[in-house]
């Protein structure tokens, strides 16, 4: 049957952020009129007297937890203890109120990060334990995937609802093009349209451009999660992806020629590449609630870059 999300509450944490305003996006388009998305200024999810007032004043029926702090390998690197407390607090917290409001449904996003290293690929599910994650991104990777068993745990004492999802490396319109926090695609593509408006004749990336990812546009992830929260009621985790990998270097030339810029790209070997290979198994999510990415990488890359130059003209 699934459930009628247009009948319910929902509360989006993160619902201001990349993938969190698309999720509220994909709600409001879907006809669901009582979507909820605080920001962290009014009620901040590291603080139980701000989670305990959230819900307490909007009693939600669904929750999908979205809300994280992130960052690319380098925010990472910078931030390792920042971002296991946050992670782990935020979703610990929001979970165990979901428990005990009675939330009928909560929907929890984990992260690739939570991957071992050298997982096979593609990704399947059932290897998610069969290792400790990559170094750079472990604190996190490690944050997020303790809330799998939190869900798992409340599902078994106190037959929660609780499904966990596990999201790829999203883009996107709206994605964090700071440069000292953004993850790959928005650092690309905004190190080429400045190299190209300086019209210098080469950039410098991190590493040696050998390791692969796999990519999903940002509203094809909004799909998949929303989806989720309508026809999925497992306990066991759910990749959330396109299927297919890039290497970093393919990606790096795909994008210099869509922003036009035709200098040199050099790789700076002595930087870290992050983890050697990531591609998902996505057939869980095709076969549980018929989830399958649309968008092929040209376009969301295209859509992101026009989105970015928008932006950049206004400010």
């Amino acid at each position: 049957m699934g459930t009628d999300l247009a009948s319910k509450r929902i509360l989006v944490t993160g619902g201001g952020g990349f993938l969190g305003s698309h999720i509220v996006e994909r709600l409001r388009s879907q006809g669901c009129l009582r979507v909820s998305a605080p920001r962290r200024k009014d009620f901040d999810l590291t603080r139980a007297a701000d989670v305990d007032r959230l819900f307490d004043c909007l009693r939600p029926e669904i929750v999908i937890h979205a809300a994280a702090s992130v960052g690319g390998i380098g925010a990472n690197r910078e931030n390792p203890g920042r971002f296991f407390y946050e992670n782990a607090i935020m979703g610990i917290q929001a979970i165990e109120a979901c428990r005990r409001f009675r939330v009928e449904k909560t929907v929890v996003l984990g992260t690739i990060c939570a991957y071992p290293k050298f997982t096979p690929v593609p990704f399947r599910e059932e290897t998610l334990w069969d290792g400790y994650p990559e170094e750079t991104n472990a604190p996190y990777g490690i944050a997020k995937k303790a809330l799998l068993v939190q869900c798992q745990a409340y599902r078994a004492q106190y037959g929660m609802n609780a499904v966990f999802v596990l999201p790829v490396n999203l883009y996107g319109p709206r994605d964090n093009f700071d440069p000292a926090s953004s993850h790959v695609i928005p650092a690309l593509i905004r190190k080429c349209l400045e190299a190209k408006e300086r019209r210098a004749g080469e950039i410098v990336l991190w590493g040696d451009g050998s390791p692969t990812r796999e990519f999903l546009y940002v509203d094809d992830a909004a799909q998949a999660v929303v989806a989720a929260a309508e026809r999925y009621d497992s306990g066991e985790p759910v990749n959330i992806g396109s299927g297919r990998e890039i290497s970093i270097r393919q990606l790096a030339e795909r994008i210099a020629a869509i922003t036009g810029f035709d200098g040199r790209i050099v790789w700076d070997a002595t930087k870290p590449n992050g983890q050697p290979r990531r591609c998902l198994d996505v057939t869980r999510a095709e076969r549980e609630f018929g989830f399958r990415a649309t968008t092929n990488l040209d376009d969301g890359l295209k859509a992101t870059i026009e989105w970015y130059r928008a932006v950049s003209r206004q400010t």
